[in-house]
This record gives C-alpha cells, sequence and structure tokens, in this order.
C-alpha cells in the first residue's frame, strides 16, 4: 500500500510552495522499499522451481513448504511469498507488531487461487498472521514464537522453510531462555533504551537470553532446507543483528553481551536471573549462539532484499528529478539524537552561507539510527528528538528545512514519524509560549511539534529499513 506525498504533509509544508516537492521525496524512499515488491525482486516462482536471489530450488523435492518469520513488515512480505508460491504453501505463522497485521487488507493484494463466494481472492487458509507488542515483547509475542518452534520441531528433510524478517523482529519473536521470565525481558530491553544503547548493544544481549535468537530458528530445524528474506533495519545492514538474527551465524558472545550491560552500569539493576544466565554462557556451561563453522547452516540462504541505502538513494534520484542538486551524506548516522540534530543544522547553515557543499535548491540525505537518553519524563522518539536539537541551530536561517522520518510510520511510542523544523520554528514557536530548550530536557519534542502541526503522521508504513533525514535548502 504506497505512502501518499499528502499523507506526508504538515503545516509547514502544506504552507510552502516546495513542500508537494519534499512529500513527493519522502514518499519515493518510502516507495522504493516497499516490502511486497522487494519480495518479488529476489523470489519468483516457475513451474516447480522457486528462484531466490542467485539459487534455484525444486520444489518436487519437497513435501512441504512452510512460512514463519516476524517484524513491521511481516504482513506484506507474506502477502507477496502467498502470491509467489499459491496452493503449495503448506502452513504458517508470522508475528507482525500490532496495527500492522493486515492493514488496509494487504494479504489480499496477491494471485492465490482461493476465493469466496464473491469471487474475492483472499490470503493463504493455511498462514497465521498473528500480532504482538513491539519494542517491549508481551505474551502474545511469546505465544506465536512458541507455535513457530513448534512448528519447526516437526520439520524433516524434505520440508522447506521460508522466513520473511523485518524490524521489530527480536521483540515480536521471543522465546526466553529458560528461568528468565517475561517481565525480566521486559525490564531489560526498557532500561536499554532508556540508558540509549544501540540495537547492536541490546540485540547482543537478546541473542543470549533467547532461545530463538543467534541462529535459534536454524536450532530448532536441523533437518530443512530454509531460506530467508531479510529487510533491513539496522545501519550497516549487519545480518546478525537485524531481528537478532534467528537464522543467521552470531558474531557476538555471551562476553560481550555481559560487557553491555556493564557499560551502561546496569549489572545490579537488571534481574539476577539475566546476570546469571549469561555468566552461566560465558563458563561454557550453557551452549552458545550459533557460529559461522556450524553445519547446520548448510542449507540456510540469508537475502537481504531491502535497506536504508536503498530508500536513501531513492530519495536522492526523486530530489534531482524534482529539480534539486541532491546527494547522500551517510547511512551511517548514530549518535545522541539531539546532537545529531545540531550537525545537521550546521551542514544547512553551511549549505545557506555559502553553497557548499550542494547549491540551491539542495537536497542532502541521510540514514541511520540514532539514540536517545532519557532524562525527562515527556514523549517523543530519536526523529523527533533529532528534530528538535536542531531548532535552535536554524533559527532565522531562510529558506531551509530539516525533515526527519521513521520509515516505519511510527517514532517511539507515538503517532508521528517524525517532524519538520524550518528558520521559521522558533518564530512560530515563541508565538505560542513554547520554549523548544525546555522541551528538549523534558524529552517532549511529540508535544511540541504537536503544537505547531509539524510532526509527520502518516501511520504504519508497512516497511522499515530505519530513520532518514533530509536538509533542504530552498
Amino acid at each position: 500500500m504506497p505512502i501518499e506525498p499528502t499523507a506526508l504533509m504538515t503545516v509547514s509544508l502544506a504552507a510552502a510552495p516546495w513542500g508537494i516537492q519534499v512529500a513527493r521525496i519522502l514518499a519515493s524512499a518510502l516507495g522504493s522499499v516497499d516490502p511486497r515488491k522487494a519480495v518479488q525482486r529476489f523470489m519468483r516462482r516457475e513451474g516447480d522451481e522457486l528462484v531466490v536471489n542467485d539459487k534455484t530450488y525444486n520444489l518436487t523435492l519437497y513435501k512441504r513448504i512452510l512460512l514463519v518469520g516476524a517484524g513491521k513488515a511481516a504482513a506484506p512480505m507474506t502477502s507477496a511469498v502467498e502470491g509467489i508460491l499459491g496452493d503449495r504453501l503448506s502452513k504458517g505463522i508470522v508475528v507482525a507488531k500490532e496495527g500492522y497485521g493486515n492493514l488496509g487488507g494487504i494479504r489480499q493484494a496477491n494471485i492465490l487461487p482461493v476465493k469466496n463466494a464473491s469471487g474475492v481472492v483472499l490470503p493463504s487458509p493455511n498462514v497465521e498472521l498473528l500480532e504482538a507488542r513491539h519494542p517491549i515483547p508481551d505474551p502474545r509475542g511469546i505465544k506465536g514464537t512458541e507455535r513457530i518452534l513448534d512448528l519447526l520441531k516437526e520439520t524433516r528433510k524434505d520440508d522447506l522453510v521460508i522466513c520473511v524478517l523485518s524490524g521489530g523482529g527480536s521483540a515480536l519473536m521471543t522465546a526466553p531462555a529458560p528461568g528468565i521470565k517475561l517481565a525480566e525481558l521486559q525490564n531489560l530491553t526498557s532500561a536499554l533504551l532508556a540508558r540509549g544503547a544501540t540495537i547492536n548493544e541490546i540485540n547482543s544481549i537478546r541473542k543470549h537470553v533467547d532461545l530463538v535468537k543467534g541462529g535459534g530458528l536454524v536450532r530448532s530445524a536441523p533437518k530443512a532446507t530454509m531460506i530467508t528474506l531479510i529487510l533491513s533495519d539496522v545501519v550497516g545492514d549487519p545480518l546478525d543483528v537485524i531481528a537478532s538474527g534467528p537464522t543467521v551465524p552470531d558474531t557476538s558472545t555471551y562476553s560481550q553481551a555481559y560487557a553491555v550491560l556493564e557499560r551502561f552500569d546496569l549489572l545490579n539493576t537488571v534481574p539476577t536471573t539475566i546476570t546469571d544466565h549469561l555468566k552461566q554462557g560465558m563458563r561454557g556451561e550453557i551452549p552458545e549462539t550459533l557460529k559461522m563453522d556450524d553445519p547446520a547452516f548448510k542449507n540456510v540462504q540469508n537475502v537481504l532484499i531491502g535497506s536504508n541505502q536503498q530508500a536513501a538513494k531513492a530519495a536522492v534520484a526523486q530530489a534531482l528529478e524534482e529539480g534539486y542538486h541532491a546527494s547522500l551524506l551517510t547511512t551511517f548516522l548514530q549518535g545522541e539524537a539531539r546532537h545529531a540534530g545540531q550537525v545537521l543544522a550546521a551542514i544547512a547553515r553551511q549549505v545557506n552561507a555559502s553553497g557548499d557543499p550542494l547549491l540551491r535548491p539542495a537536497c542532502l540525505v541521510c540514514g541511520g539510527e540514532t539514540t536517545v537518553t532519557l532524562s525527562g519524563n515527556g514523549e517523543g522518539g530519536r526523529n523527533q528528538e533529532l528534530a528538535l536539537g536542531a531548532v535552535m541551530e536554524l533559527a532565522g536561517i531562510p529558506n531551509v528545512a530539516l525533515v526527519t522520518l521513521a520509515t516505519d510510520g511510527g517514532d517511539g511510542p507515538t503517532d508521528a514519524a517524525g517532524a519538520v523544523v524550518t528558520g521559521e520554528t522558533v518564530e512560530r514557536a515563541g508565538i505560542l509560549g513554547l520554549n523548544p530548550r525546555q522541551y528538549l530536557a523534558h524529552n517532549d519534542s511529540y508535544h511540541f511539534f504537536d503544537a505547531l502541526g509539524d510532526l509527520l503522521r502518516p501511520g504504519p508504513t508497512q516497511t522499515n529499513v530505519n530513520d532518514l533525514a533530509f536538509i533542504f535548502a530552498f
């Protein structure tokens, strides 16, 4: 379901002559990583042959074809696989984020020969698309994961398992190690997020306190052939970090996971069941996650089908078409969100002052994932906080804008995906009695931009390839 440019409009964009151009650039970025099209680019069926990237599978060799997976893009990825395999798909269980499971009837946009009495094409009756909470795991995610593991434990050599994974899969596909309770995992995730831990750091721990992560799905189906289609939401696209790598060799260790807790001074904060479990692993008393040399990966194919860089390059291409001088700055934007906002604002000031690195009209695109260290009790997300961090730096600069966008349509625990900042934001805020510094001190970016009407609210985009930020000079 493509995102229309009008869904990305805010008060600032609607009031500006360049607003619809900016919205088209953002929409183009999202459209380039449509999960259904991504699956279809890398997987196709030719009679009894299934071609996945550069590898061909003879479907007559498999008695059953099973579908499992999790993530924010689970619904469209499932829809695409259903459409390709048709009635050859035997059974499936996939877990999506709450509210993302069947948005807009997305799973009906396939070519299955399964119709109701009115002739309307329906999703495969053998595939269940469940929903669970994100980013903090909940009982529904655990129950869905238990059912996935039960399904995989039945697999044999003549089974083909297709796994669809996207960002959010770490929380949605959860199987706590023995002795660790859900509430303890919830507290662990919340504590790490509040301290500003990166997704790489968080997932290094998740992989070592969970049975499904760090190659756990492969361990559960050692005899079957497995194909995994992966939509990346992690900077640099390390496959073992995306959704915590349930079908990928793990590069982290128990010692490294323990060191993360030590680094954030959480050893005396998180439940002892977690630290004790990690210590057991460090002593070799429980198995490590699966590594590269494990023979279990002999019949596993992992394919990256979409990334942040792909979306960023599509934005640059659309900006060029709109008449901008455009360039991709980086897809490795990381660090504290508010500080990243100041840096991007400084680049906008440089463009304004000298025409470097691009002459007007200019569009500079960045991708990545910043973090937020909580010090207040406001609402927001990293994209909104990044934008708020740029407000004072851009004050009074004419004809510039900074736009931030979470590609999944949800930034933090809010209904916004990001925000728009211009040189007039401070003046408009002052009229309403809003002090951006005070809102930043309370991590309350959501209410600051909400009052101005400058929050991006496209709703769930059904994709997830991390965050984008755009510097415009008109």
